[in-house]
């Protein structure tokens, strides 16, 4: 097995995760809009982290999706527009799920923010496999 085939497979446990999240989100869409953000939120950060795995870039354990984006421009500046826009999900880690949060997002709300990250995991499982052994 080569490096780079080493390195796809443990993004790809990443993916799975956020895949799964992705999944959650759509099936909380309607009914739980402020849980189906947080996934949202998780899969996008998931998938950073798998971006940052494959390319052997350290992380800290955070759910920052700015911090984690940052690192991701590092190595490819062509990804920062779809980075800045999941930028607002990092909110919906923590904002959402506690007696005290600030407003409940809607539907309209949750789709926009699970379509956000459903482009980043995209994206990123589309780099990834892009990125082939010659």
């Amino acid at each position: 097995m080569t490096p780079n085939e080493l390195l796809r497979n443990e993004a790809a446990k990443w993916l799975r995760q956020a895949a799964k999240d992705r999944n959650a989100a759509q099936v909380l869409l309607e009914a739980e809009p402020s849980r189906s953000v947080f996934h949202s939120q998780q899969a996008a950060g998931k998938a950073t982290k798998a971006f940052l795995t494959f390319h052997q870039i350290a992380f800290r354990k955070t759910h920052d999706l700015t911090e984690l984006g940052s690192q991701c421009v590092t190595v490819d500046p062509g990804l920062e527009t779809i980075l800045r826009d999941t930028e607002g999900l990092t909110d919906y880690a923590s904002g959402f799920r506690y007696p005290d949060s600030p407003y409940e997002p809607d539907a309209a709300e949750a789709a926009e923010a699970l379509t956000i990250a459903a482009k980043l995991c995209d994206e990123v499982l589309r780099r990834i496999e892009s990125d082939r052994d010659p």
